[in-house]
């Protein structure tokens, strides 16, 4: 299987500007010999970067970025809060380096004094980090990095890429009775919102891919903020609004697996004055799902904060109609993070619109599940997944909807594995792919933790035991498991797309039932909950639709290629 079937040749980028055009001989679009590591839930994410953290020595790189970061977040316990871990790496010789969006303000339920505490926290400590606003009006950098960089020990270099902040509410694991610091979300979410999310651990060639990214970035010349206001407050509290410079980059990790991986963006056209890496802005991350979904044909299975937008979705809509095998079964939030009378509709019509033209396309081929856990409060999902027939996966920062595609700074890997899995069925999309393990694993650990069919490990464990942080100063990881259900499920049965599609129906079903029945009786295994798009009246969509489109999901593409409808 040539992998340009799956992942974007040279030049399909659609941005010749960017150093990961250039970075290897021949024009290698992606890394060969990596390994990718799904981390699911923030809690295993957490527990791994504080140990890696910890083992990083004097001369060593640290480079992070991030939509929000809470320097009191505590990744493992009290005296792991985010700020004092990177801060005593930055006291001990570590080189940190970090890159924060600046936000908008606090009392529109962002994080503009949060950013700039940790940011002032870091820079106290020896360390640099910058709030970062060269982004559209109303943008975000939403990318969520973190490189570790180990110029003696090239082994332990590992990049961390997916949709964890560093930040409150993402410290939940696999029982989802959320984090104990928590934000507050819609009031149906309780005191400590159960959060479900996924990480990619990235070791080989890739990291230096990632490293580029945040180069790049780090290494723009334009001023952080064009804003006079903005600019005033900068000399006022007189920030650190220069980048000093980095190390020079070393060389790229030795291959260490099987997994192509191939770095995806968003970047916005930023008007006037465009980033010297992306001039025109960026959108591999829609180029790479457009081409992915062109050679479906079994199943598409996704989990995605947002789902919205009919310019997005449309693209899964065009793969429903022209493959009449081809399944789409996606988990997405029961109920959106905000739920007044206007941010309500406000979130709520991008999705009614988009699911309205998925059912159109598939009919009874999509569908689309919230989650509860076992106390039955439901569990906001932040993940960012696709997997499409068990050949492609691709893990990020980006939702499937226009802002993500075109707006905000985003950041994604799609992994093909070059190994093939030997399970049946061995060729899920009839194509001649086969099956490959980390797509078909990552699509079989998410989808038996929502159906009670296995539980993972808990979050000691997220290190191999053969990693040896112990034995220079850092510690030792454990692992312990959790009992399966009773309702255990072979791994063949969930190995089949369609009957995995259809086993999540079943059980969303039963639960369904037993909620109706008014949660009498032993309630059935699973977490699963059919969803079912709230009825607007025309007066509130006709109301929320232009400020759906203007505030919650805009488009940051040049006006040619918005005419022509491309990406």
């Amino acid at each position: 299987m040539p992998a340009t079937d799956w992942l974007l040749a040279p030049g399909e980028r659609g941005n010749t500007a960017t150093r990961l055009e250039h970075r290897r001989a021949g024009g290698a679009a992606w890394s060969e010999g990596n390994e990718a590591r799904p981390l699911v839930h923030g809690a295993t994410y957490f527990a791994e970067l504080l140990l890696r953290i910890r083992a990083m020595r004097a001369g060593d790189l640290l480079l992070f970025t991030d939509w929000r970061g809470d320097p009191d977040e505590r990744l493992r316990g009290p005296g792991t809060e985010i700020a004092s871990v990177l801060g005593a790496a930055a006291e001990r010789g570590v080189i940190v380096k970090g890159l924060l969006w600046r936000s908008h303000l606090d009392g529109f339920r962002f994080s503009e004094e949060e950013n700039r505490s940790l940011s002032e926290d870091l820079e106290a400590a020896g360390g640099e980090c910058l709030l970062d606003l060269r982004v559209r009006p109303g943008g975000s950098h939403h990318q969520k990095m973190v490189v570790l960089r180990h110029p003696d020990r090239p082994e332990r270099d590992v990049a961390y890429v997916g949709g964890i902040d560093l930040c409150h509410n993402r410290n939940d694991d696999a029982d989802h009775r959320g984090d104990r610091q928590s934000l507050p979300l819609a009031p149906a979410y309780g005191p400590h919102p159960p959060w479900h999310d996924v990480q990619l651990a990235l070791s080989g060639p890739v990291v230096g891919d990632v490293e580029a990214v945040f180069r790049e970035r780090w290494e723009d010349p334009a001023p952080l903020s064009r804003s006079p206001l903005m600019r005033l407050r900068e000399l006022l509290d007189r920030e650190d609004t220069r980048a000093d410079p980095l190390p020079p980059q070393g060389p790229d990790p030795l291959p260490c697996g099987t997994h192509a991986v191939q770095v995806l963006r968003t970047y916005p056209n930023r008007l006037l004055r465009g980033y010297p890496f992306a001039p025109d802005g960026e959108r591999s991350i829609a180029r790479g799902y457009l081409k992915a979904l062109r050679r479906a044909r079994t199943l598409i299975y996704l989990e995605d904060q947002y789902l919205w937008s009919p310019r997005v979705v449309d693209s899964f809509a065009r793969a429903l109609r022209a493959q009449p095998r081809l399944r789409l079964a996606a988990v997405i939030p029961s109920v959106p993070d905000q739920d007044g009378l206007l941010t309500g509709p406000m979130n709520l019509i991008g999705r009614i619109t988009a699911l309205e033209a998925l059912r159109r396309a598939g009919g009874d081929r999509v569908a689309v599940y919230g989650l509860e856990n076992h106390a039955g409060t439901p569990v906001y999902v932040h993940a960012k997944v696709c997997v499409i027939d068990d050949v492609w996966a691709a893990v990020g920062s980006d939702n499937v909807n226009l802002r993500s595609w075109t707006h905000d700074s985003e950041l994604s890997c799609a992994v093909l594995d070059r190994a093939a899995d030997p399970r049946l069925p061995g060729d899920p999309g009839g194509l001649g792919d086969g099956a490959r393990p980390f797509a078909r694993e990552l699509r079989l650990e998410l989808m038996r933790e929502h159906l009670d069919a296995a539980y993972g490990l808990d979050a000691d464990d997220g290190l191999d035991a053969n990693d040896g942080l112990g034995a220079d100063g850092g510690e030792e990881a454990t692992a312990s498991a959790d009992a399966p259900s009773a309702d255990a499920l072979p791994a063949d049965v969930l190995c089949d797309p369609e009957a995995a599609f259809d086993r999540f129906a079943e059980a969303a079903a039963a639960l369904d039932a037993w909620h109706a029945d008014g949660c009498r009786g032993p309630r059935p295994p699973g977490r699963l909950r059919r969803y079912v798009a709230p009825q607007l009246p025309p007066f509130r969509r006709l109301l929320a639709t232009p400020l759906h489109h203007a505030l919650v999901d805009p488009d940051g593409r040049p006006l040619g290629m918005r005419l022509r409808g491309g990406f």
